[in-house]
């Protein structure tokens, strides 16, 4: 991955490429923003620049020995973490080794990095996938030997923000006490839930969304849709090429979506509370991270219903579906309900994340929207 194979963020490219020129590369940065903006292919692109032996005009030169094989995901003084599952019949956690070759299928297949994409990948619908102890174990033991080919040996750790407590308790250490030839490229889409005393030691730099021209562009090269469809897209994703693609590719889930979405405003309306059961089981067998998806896009559509209150299309980021829903749903969302309801989808995302029992989140829930909506 060369810098010049990523779109826009130039400053934070230049900012990088100075870092390593200069010979000022901190030993532990962090590339934080929101999903689908491309944060992994520029660690991927810093690591090869690192690398790289005929690095030239800000970017390395693609044909080296070194720029091959991180090409290929296989440079030798270059590491790979990220959240796994455990394989089947192992008692203990798993390694990024585990998985490794599911891995550069994702980094081939989804450069921005969709975790559903990673969780199909890894077998398991209700997966949640974690970095474990075992895994900055096995850091641990790698970057105890010395460099091979190398000024620097770089982990690159997808999601640090994924590390449960153990792991990130002996993260820290490492982290505290570097090895003067190992460097660390953290990429995060939440870094507020970043260990506190690990995230004061890395030197952050925020990666911003996409402006929406470049997202439509995008969407045009590689996708092959006019230019108006693809400015509409572009405007719902909010920077995300990531969540413009899915929107783009995953038509049906969001129409799933949104039928549920009108079932259980409906059933709560007409306070029948028989039916919301019902629906709570069925919002269940999604599996977890789908259902965490599905209460995201609950949170979302509630507000965009809210917005659409103030009668100025400018701001309402809705599709054509969501749109003839909203002329008559909207006006039951109001300041006195709105955030009320949110809360209540972000609270059931969380517990349902946090191994909670799906169907007596989703029921909770159900029936407390038969209150707001009184």
């Amino acid at each position: 991955m060369k810098f010049s194979d990523i779109p826009a963020h130039e400053a934070v490219k230049q900012q990088l490429v100075d870092m390593v020129d200069s010979d000022q590369i901190p030993h532990a940065l962090l590339l934080e923003g929101k999903s689908g903006i491309g944060k992994m292919m520029i660690a991927r692109a810093l690591a090869q620049y690192i690398h790289c032996t005929n690095r030239h005009d800000g970017d390395s030169c693609g044909q080296c020995p070194s720029c091959r094989q991180h090409q290929s995901f296989n440079h030798i003084d270059t590491f790979f973490s990220f959240p796994a599952i455990k394989l089947k019949g192992k008692t203990e956690g798993p390694i990024s080794d585990d998985w490794i070759g599911q891995w550069r299928q994702l980094l081939t297949d989804s450069p921005y990095m969709d975790m559903n994409a990673w969780v199909e990948l890894l077998g398991n619908a209700n997966a949640q996938p974690m970095i474990y102890a075992t895994e900055s174990s096995e850091l641990i033991r790698k970057l105890n030997y010395t460099s091979h080919a190398a000024r620097f040996k770089i982990v690159l750790m997808w999601l640090p923000e994924r590390m449960n407590e153990a792991c990130a308790n002996k993260m820290l250490k490492l982290l505290e006490e570097p090895h003067d030839d190992t460097l660390f490229i953290l990429v995060s889409n939440e870094p507020a839930k970043i260990l506190p005393t690990i995230y004061s030691r890395l030197r952050r730099i925020e990666i911003k969304r996409f402006d929406d021209s470049t997202v439509a562009q995008y969407l045009e090269e590689h996708n092959g849709i006019d230019r108006d469809y693809a400015i509409g897209i572009a405007r719902l994703a909010e920077g995300s090429i990531l969540e413009a693609l899915r929107r783009l590719s995953t038509s049906d889930e969001s129409k799933q979506f949104l039928d549920m979405y009108i079932s259980l405003m409906r059933l709560s309306y007409q306070k029948k509370v028989g039916a919301l059961r019902k629906w709570s089981v069925d919002v269940a067998d999604f599996g977890r991270e789908k259902c965490c998806r599905f209460l995201e896009y609950c949170e979302r559509l509630t507000g965009e219903n809210y917005i659409y209150n103030l009668h100025d299309n400018r701001l309402v980021m809705l599709d054509n579906d969501e749109s003839r829903f909203s002329v008559n749903f909207a006006r039951f969302i109001n300041e006195r309900n709105v955030e009320k309801l949110r809360k209540l989808f972000i609270e059931a995302r969380r517990d349902i994340a946090g191994n909670g029992n799906a169907k007596i989140v989703l029921f909770d829930i159900a029936v407390s929207i038969i209150l707001c909506l009184k």
